[in-house]
């Protein structure tokens, strides 16, 4: 009889299983994520390292001596001490990040522009007190400009009573408004002496709010020529919420990491962060495997830094609060390992 082995769902959970129903979750997950992306799946190769990587009954695992990568940020740190500068502090010289942010806990550029010169002055401070480049980081969150809170109309409820163009021409209003609020911001803190900005969450709303992200970074990268542009995704799939939105020709809606990565590097971006979301009824072993098949093709046409993922609910990371380390440090080994990624 196998045995068996403590590992996660993707919700935290602990369970047992044996190494040949690991192996049977990263091949399933693999073959579907290929399908699905339109890729090839990992190969027996990978798809075995990666089994002895979810098959080791280690509390904790690493990777090798030599193989570290650059550990950036999205949201810095965690409010542990109470204070931005503190938490900067504590996110570089304790938890040992290379690239620091800066953000607000109202994440969204449109509520940062109502305190952008409070923003200025910490990042003025954070900049005193520390050695690593600190970004300053937001979502774009293109639902924000829509009513009740924002000037457009709903297209969340317009679609539903069918009224599509009614539908399209508010997102094409609340783009107008989200790239307008994301320039300003990011114009401000970079002329306050940030070493670079991050779009965390990109796509959240759809294919308007990644549209709108990347006129955005576009203005920025002409504009400070010299700045790091981080944009990280909200998902493995551009959601087609406008549905005929372009960048260049190319169609928003439905694009994969791969695709995503070539429009980003496009417009400007300098360092992409490719998400895939966790499915919480399936293993770590499933999720990691299936992030691995779609992310790994982006490898192949980088030109700029990828760093994965790795927060609370993508890339391997269970849906948790707290995630559990044993989950967190195997899904980031894999991904190094694997992938050969730039950072995490």
């Amino acid at each position: 009889m196998e045995a068996r082995i403590p590992t996660r769902m993707g919700d935290g959970f602990m369970v047992e299983m044996t190494r040949s129903e690991l192996r049977a979750d990263i091949q399933v997950a693999s073959e579907e994520a290929a399908r699905r992306a339109r890729v090839p799946p990992l190969t027996a190769d990978e798809q075995a390292h990666l089994l002895d990587i979810y098959a080791s009954p280690a509390a904790f695992t690493a990777v090798d001596i030599g193989d570290q990568v650059v550990l950036s940020c999205d949201g810095g740190g965690s409010k542990m001490t109470g204070t931005d500068i503190q938490d900067l502090l504590e996110s570089e010289q304790r938890l040992g990040q290379d690239i620091l942010e800066l953000w607000h806990i109202e994440y969204s550029y449109k509520a940062i522009k109502t305190i952008l010169p409070f923003q200025q002055q910490v990042m003025q401070n954070a900049q005193l007190m520390l050695t690593a480049p600190i970004q300053y980081g937001a979502q774009p969150n293109l639902a924000f400009y829509s009513k009740p809170d924002g000037p457009a109309s709903n297209w969340f409820e317009l679609l539903p009573k069918g009224d599509i163009a009614g539908a399209r021409a508010a997102i094409d209003e609340a783009m107008e408004h989200a790239t307008q609020d994301m320039v300003y911001v990011t114009g401000g803190m970079i002329e306050a002496g940030a070493d670079g900005v991050d779009f965390d969450t990109t796509g959240g709303a759809g294919d308007g709010d990644f549209l709108s992200t990347l006129r955005a970074v576009k203005h920025v990268r002409e504009k400070y020529p010299e700045a790091g542009i981080e944009l990280g995704m909200a998902g493995e799939l551009v959601i087609g919420v406008h549905g005929e939105l372009e960048w260049e020709g190319r169609r928003l809606a439905g694009l994969w990491p791969r695709e995503q990565l070539e429009v980003c590097q496009d417009a400007g971006v300098t360092l992409f962060g490719p998400a895939v979301n966790i499915r919480t009824s399936k293993s770590c072993a499933w999720n990691i495997a299936y992030s691995l098949t779609v992310i790994k093709p982006c490898m192949e046409v980088a030109r700029i830094p990828v760093h994965p993922n790795v927060g609370e609910g993508v890339c391997g990371v269970p849906v948790n609060g707290y995630p559990p380390e044993d989950a967190a440090s195997r899904a980031a080994k894999a991904l190094v390992d694997i992938l050969r990624c730039d950072g995490l």
